[in-house]
């Protein structure tokens, strides 16, 4: 017995100490975990979705995998889903520095700018990464703690050099802080990154203004206006200073491209001769300019605006083309160019336009999304799905292109996708009824009947004239046998609709089942009421006051119910039993074995409890439809 005990312990040793995992696999946990933190150095989407996958593989209930669904969450642009996995990515593992940056900038991104600062922190204590600098930057300044943002703000900027926006965040610190002259050497940094940063050439010339240096601001705002002809705030500036120089032509002239002169008004509504000929003199005085220097793109451009804010269409798009042709760099020329071939019927066009527009900018959204619904209704779904997700990367708070994302997941099967967007579209507009509706049916169909009970009653709650929520609905309660629940939303569906007798009809029905028959009688009367010749309505009254021992009206009404529909085996069968109880023959005593007629009976009664369950069956499917 020694000998045995003794063994046993050395081999629970050996267990112990040769990293027998006891099904918790820590090793490959631990290195799912290693190739979860070379993530965000893989650019290539192949070989992301191949590591991916290894790693859901190697672990696929630990932290590294939560990770990589949330990763998924964000590419789709379910950003509370991402949260929530990040979340338990950390709960599983505190120090997992990527997701506490991650979660941290989209904490930033809501506006939770408390827990944003935590998570991003925790994030920077084991990863220098100048997106997380940039966001601690971002909410720093806005707290007025400067001179960390200032730190934050140097940190993102040096790995980040061609981040213009990360030097104008700089510079309005340094303005913030009275430090004009830090502000200019940074607001020309965010030039060299980007030469039409609208934000750096407002921001100089507005420290030009400040200093009374007037002509060094009118340069500036030129300058800008030759990077981001479309901006308003340039223009409104610019309107500004030449009010002040005294030149009105020129003044109207930039008020105008800013949004708030006489002159919009009379483009849009032609109400007088002489603001409609100023309009026109604009465009004369561009096109002698074009004439005189044939070769300069923003002439061009600023004739495409001002001939489409005129609705005078043909010749916008001719003078936005002359832009193109020669390389203009503007992608709000080319995002005009795709709106206005768009108008024309076509698409072809507009597809290249859009797609230009966001060579040129990829950051406009406008132009992710035209071309995302233009592939949308040409059947690209794929392409469709790529444009979309881009658009929702920069405009997140839109429930109408989550749920177009999702529809076109549901219609693909990647149901865990169109839960996501499903759930992205109800987080915006939770009392959306077709989300609801459409996301209740997915839930119904991974059997998770819980959640689709919770969706279809919202939908309900939305819309009461649901049919479809309403009849899958009662689908799912005839499956759990929960027939007073029925009987409510049938109830409710005769009250919306009172002159439908098929309503009556399966109302009747449930009140039949439940044994509840004078309910049901005046319900099936109902439904004859509106449609006399309704076969079914008939058939059941007839078979209920044959229930009920009242067999001349049974027959009367199954004898209606033959006529309505010959082919109606059932009510055939019904009256044939109704005639033998009327006209019972003498059965005569046939001669054999003792118990044979015992054997007849018991099988007799057995071929009626299996019509009774048939009928039962019959009944339920028939409410359920």
């Amino acid at each position: 017995m020694k000998i045995l005990l003794t063994y046993l312990l050395l081999l629970s040793s050996v267990l112990l100490l040769t990293g027998f995992s006891w099904g918790l696999n820590p090793d490959t946990c631990k290195e799912a975990l290693e190739i979860a933190g070379t993530l965000d150095s893989i650019h290539d989407e192949a070989q992301m979705r191949q590591t991916e996958a290894k790693i859901l593989t190697l672990c696929p209930d630990g932290a590294a995998a939560h990770y990589v669904s949330a990763l998924q969450m964000e590419r789709v642009s379910n950003f509370d889903g991402a949260i929530e996995e990040y979340r338990r990515v950390l709960q599983q593992m505190p120090s997992f520095a990527r997701a506490s940056g991650n979660l941290g900038l989209l904490y930033a991104q809501k506006g939770m700018n408390d827990e944003a600062s935590v998570e991003l922190t925790r994030g920077l204590a084991s990863v220098s990464s100048p997106q997380y600098h940039k966001a601690l930057a971002q909410i720093l300044a806005a707290q007025k703690v400067y001179s960390l943002a200032a730190y934050h703000y140097n940190e993102a900027g040096r790995e980040l050099p061609g981040d213009a926006s990360i030097f104008v965040g700089l510079a309005e610190v340094y303005l913030a802080s009275n430090q004009s002259d830090k502000a200019l050497d940074e607001y020309r940094r965010a030039l060299a990154a980007d030469p039409g940063s609208a934000k750096a050439h407002i921001g100089i010339a507005s420290i030009y203004l400040q200093r009374g240096e007037v002509d060094k601001a009118l340069e500036q705002l030129k300058r800008g206006e030759a990077g981001a002809p479309q901006n308003r705030d340039i223009h409104l500036m610019l309107a500004g200073i030449y009010e002040k120089k005294g030149d009105t032509k020129l003044a109207d002239y930039h008020s105008l491209l800013g949004g708030k002169s006489k002159l919009v008004q009379s483009v849009q509504k032609p109400a007088g001769k002489t603001e409609a000929s100023g309009a026109d003199k604009e465009i004369e005085n561009l096109k002698a300019a074009i004439k005189d220097h044939p070769e300069e793109i923003v002439s061009y451009e600023k004739l495409g605006h001002l001939y489409r804010a005129a609705g005078k269409d043909a010749e916008a798009i001719e003078a936005y083309r002359e832009a193109a042709h020669r390389n203009s760099t503007n992608s709000d020329v080319y995002l005009n160019l795709g709106i206005l071939y768009e108008k024309k019927q076509q698409i072809d066009e507009a597809v290249v336009a859009y797609k230009r527009a966001i060579t040129a900018n990829p950051a406009n959204a406008d132009a992710h999304l035209r071309l995302g619904d233009i592939r949308f209704s040409r059947g690209l779904f794929q392409e469709a799905v790529e444009q979309y997700s881009e658009f929702l990367k920069l405009r997140p708070a839109s429930p109408d292109i989550h749920l177009k994302l999702a529809r076109i997941f549901a219609k693909s099967k990647e149901a865990g996708l169109a839960l996501s967007s499903y759930n992205s579209v109800l987080t915006y507009s939770p009392n959306d009824g077709d989300a609801n509706r459409e996301i209740a049916a997915l839930y119904a169909q991974k059997g998770d009947n819980d959640k689709a009970i919770a969706h279809y009653k919202k939908a309900l709650s939305v819309h009461k004239d649901d049919s479809e929520a309403r009849t899958a609905l009662i689908s799912i309660y005839v499956k759990n046998k929960q027939y007073d629940e029925i009987t409510a939303l049938l109830k409710e569906a005769v009250d919306l609709s009172p002159d439908d007798p098929v309503t009556h009809y399966k109302l009747g029905l449930i009140y039949d089942f439940k044994k509840e028959y004078d309910n049901a009688i005046s319900a099936y009367k109902k439904s004859i009421e509106l449609k006399p010749d309704n076969a079914r309505a008939l058939n059941a009254l007839g078979r209920l006051y044959m229930k009920t021992g009242r067999l001349s009206e049974a027959k009367e009404t199954l004898e209606a119910a033959k006529k309505a529909d010959p082919s109606m085996e059932e009510t055939s069968v019904l009256l044939n039993n109704i005639r033998d109880e009327f006209n019972p023959e003498p059965r005569k005593i046939t001669k054999g074995k003792k118990g044979s007629s015992r054997k007849s009976k018991k099988s007799s009664k057995r071929s009626k409890k299996s019509g009774t369950a048939k009928k039962s069956s019959a009944a339920k499917k028939a409410v359920s439809k």
